[in-house]
């Protein structure tokens, strides 16, 4: 203690062996009624020290941050909080080297169970405050304060030169201070129990038995690697090159937290998948959630489990699948993520692509984007994220897809990667890629494929995030591990043959001669040109605009090479230009007038949209019944729509336009429900090819994941085709569908 003559100053130190703050705050637990304290740290053993004394206080009330690191609110659990826990946690270790039966710990987990101890942890910002506010039970008194650098630890109250002044007069202020503060904290009491009680509970003989055993035969416990070579399925079943990607997707997401397999089409992405199920549920023993597309559950990841890992099928395995449109539905499923996210050790994610546009955070009342979902059900998990496209149209998706494990972190790779900003680093590249293709960012409106690939191989947070092999790579593998080699189709020279688009599209070709020929051709599609409507008081940038422009010609260019490609082709573009604009009217009809118009729409042109559903899943596959219910348009569909501002764009004229395009397509479609294959001239022309041309009559395969079928096994029309496919299965029927409307 030091204090000035003639002054009011007071001071405490710690210096003076027989005066500490500790003393300050014992001497004051004799006349107090409760203590408000504000710290960094929580340490058992300062109450320890205090034991004796604390009883004698009706409440204790303690706020505390994290000195070390600045966390986002969003990562509270992995950051603030559970650093905080981790430091009382290791506090309680450290009493154990001279409390062995940790005597006094008890009386403070009954003192938190009713209440008489409370602990908030604040998250909003970096939290440095030290204060003890002391309520005297005598008026007299009153109340005082210590504020200073003292945390609320053993070495804060002792040992530590700290300095801490006395405060009177300013008390109220200071108190008015603490409970705005603890008022935005978060209540960690419950948590902090759960800390303390592991360290103090009774074990039975058997535990302590059991324990030891454990110990005992750790040593001898079957490795990881000796699991795989003797008792795993799947990993006899890969080849050298998987082998390698599941072993460093293990490793990357162990350091990490996340890893992503972005492996070419055609490598086998399932099998490592696989494999890392096996390794997780079989072997590490956790719970999985394996989230999927819903058009490929079935088809691909429900058969390769039961092939390879039927006991993984079943209710009482460790491994729960659902679809990517389970996470925003209601009801009952917001129960069951919740579950969900409470017992699940790991997820692993096919086509996580899906999750590269955050969307609406869905704060209050509003329902959460699926991304938001994720976010929030990833949290504390590791992450295997599967996808051949990690990144779509811009570098920031892959920013996204790792801010899922990143936990939206700025810093998470600092000391690993010595990357101190992850948004400023994906900035950063985003420049590097406007130089190299002389366009400012927000011009492209589609990612340079050759300069994106050359900026990427050259990221380091990219590669050591990132498995991703070329086909030229496995090959080479595959050639020095002496192993089989994979066939990869070889393109051979093209073959002419002669055909009538006329003749092939009749009336339809007369239908988009007439749309072509007016004044505006074909579409307006205003959603992808908004800057057309815009009303807005802000400078419109005429490069902006003209890219608009031009991306509206371009579709409706290669809309016309549809037409040309193929019936099925165009089919197939109408049909996925039909949802979008129905996707645009779904999110932007708000008033009630917009809401009567589409509405109105969709019962004229029902049994259209009933014959484009079937479509869908005839395409797509749809086995499962309450896919029925579901509406037209596709979830993601509705999120990759950006809601305009009416106070900038012309909405209500956008919908009318939109409305307009629909009609034209409706009348395209239409025509299209009645066109059958002998219609086709250029099918004619390429059955025509497959009978006469010397090779293709002796070495003709269409291949589909479910199987091959020879053509030459077939008749040679649509419909032998068809009924072939349709004999080797569901999985190869749907593959065909994608063949033709491909052509």
């Amino acid at each position: 203690m030091t204090a000035n003559n003639g002054s009011e100053l007071f001071i405490v130190d710690n210096s003076d062996e027989t005066w500490k703050a500790l003393h300050y705050l014992a001497e004051w637990t004799e006349i107090s009624s409760a203590f408000d304290i504000a710290t960094g740290y929580f340490e058992v053993g300062s109450l320890l020290a205090l034991d004796g004394k604390w009883q004698k206080l009706d409440k204790i009330r303690i706020l505390m941050g994290d000195e070390v690191t600045q966390r986002t609110r969003a990562a509270l659990l992995t950051g603030v909080r559970d650093r905080a826990l981790k430091q009382l946690d290791n506090s309680i270790e450290q009493q154990k080297q001279t409390n062995d039966f940790l005597e006094g710990v008890p009386g403070i987990v009954e003192a938190i169970r009713s209440g008489k101890i409370e602990c908030r942890v604040y998250n909003k910002k970096k939290f440095h405050a030290k204060a003890y506010i002391t309520h005297s039970r005598l008026a007299v008194v009153g109340s005082s304060a210590l504020v200073g650098s003292s945390n609320f630890t053993l070495p804060g109250l002792t040992n530590n030169v700290e300095l801490n002044v006395q405060l009177r007069r300013e008390v109220e202020q200071l108190q008015a201070w603490y409970d705005a503060h603890w008022d935005e904290a978060v209540d960690v009491s419950e948590d902090v129990l759960k800390t303390i009680e592991r360290h103090v509970l009774p074990y039975q003989p058997f535990d302590v038995y059991a324990k030891a055993l454990q110990q005992y035969f750790k040593n001898l416990e079957m490795t990881a690697g000796t699991w795989e070579k003797t008792q795993s399925r799947v990993y006899k079943e890969l080849d050298q090159y998987q082998k390698e990607g599941y072993e460093a997707l293990m490793g990357i997401a162990k350091r990490f937290g996340g890893a992503f397999l972005c492996d070419g089409v055609g490598l086998g992405k399932t099998f490592i998948g696989l494999m890392l199920i096996e390794r997780l549920v079989v072997h590490d023993r956790k719970n999985v959630l394996l989230i999927v597309p819903k058009s490929g559950r079935k088809p691909v990841w429900e058969a390769a489990l039961k092939r390879y890992l039927p006991d993984l099928v079943g209710d009482f395995s460790k491994l729960v699948i659902i679809n990517h449109t389970d996470l925003q539905r209601g009801g009952d499923w917001n129960d069951k993520l919740a579950r969900l996210k409470q017992n699940a050790d790991a997820i692993v994610i096919d086509e996580a692509h899906h999750f590269r546009n955050p969307g609406l955070r869905g704060l209050g009342a509003g329902m959460p984007s699926r991304y938001w979902r994720m976010f929030d059900l990833a949290e504390n998990k590791p992450m295997y994220l599967l996808t051949a496209t990690p990144i779509n149209n811009q570098l920031i998706d892959l920013q996204h897809m790792i801010e899922l494990f990143s936990r939206r972190q700025p810093d998470y790779f600092k000391d690993s990667l010595g990357i101190h900003s992850l948004a400023g680093h994906f900035r950063t590249m985003e420049k590097d890629l406007a130089k190299r293709t002389g366009e400012a960012i927000e011009l492209q409106s589609e990612l340079p494929g050759l300069e994106a690939g050359e900026l990427l191989a050259q990221d380091q947070l990219f590669r050591t995030l990132v498995v991703q092999r070329s086909r030229a790579y496995v090959r080479e593998s595959q050639k020095q591990q002496g192993g089989k080699l994979a066939i990869f189709p070889e393109r051979a020279p093209p073959q002419v043959a002669a055909y009538s688009v006329k003749k092939t599209y009749g009336k339809l070709l007369q239908l988009l001669e007439e749309a072509f020929s007016k004044a505006n051709p074909l579409f307006t599609l205003p959603m992808y040109f908004p800057l057309a409507y815009y009303k807005g008081s802000e400078q419109v940038d005429p490069l902006t605009e003209n890219r608009q422009k031009q991306v509206v010609g371009l579709i409706r260019t290669l809309f016309l090479k549809r037409f040309e490609s193929s019936p099925q082709a165009f089919e197939f573009s109408c049909e996925q230009l039909m949802l979008k604009l129905l996707a645009f009217m779904m999110k932007h009809s708000t008033m009630a007038g917009e809401k009567r118009i589409l509405e109105r729409w969709r019962l004229q042109h029902a049994d259209l949209i009933g014959y484009v559903k079937q479509q869908q899943l005839d395409l797509f596959g749809g086995e499962d019944p309450e896919e029925a219910d579901e509406d037209i348009v596709p979830d993601e569909m509705l999120d990759d729509v950006q809601e305009l501002d009416r106070n900038e764009y012309r909405v209500e004229e956008m919908l009318a336009e939109t409305v307009l395009d629909l009609d034209q397509v409706a009348k395209f479609l239409d025509e299209l429900r009645q066109f059958k294959p002998s219609h086709d001239d250029k099918l004619r022309a390429l059955i025509s090819l497959m009978k006469t041309d010397p090779v293709l009559k002796k070495h003709k395969v269409i291949r589909a994941w479910g199987g091959a079928i020879r053509a030459t096994d077939l008749a040679a029309n649509d419909h032998g085709l068809r009924s072939g496919c349709r004999a080797a299965g569901a999985r190869a029927q749907r593959r065909y569908q994608a063949w033709r409307y491909l052509q």
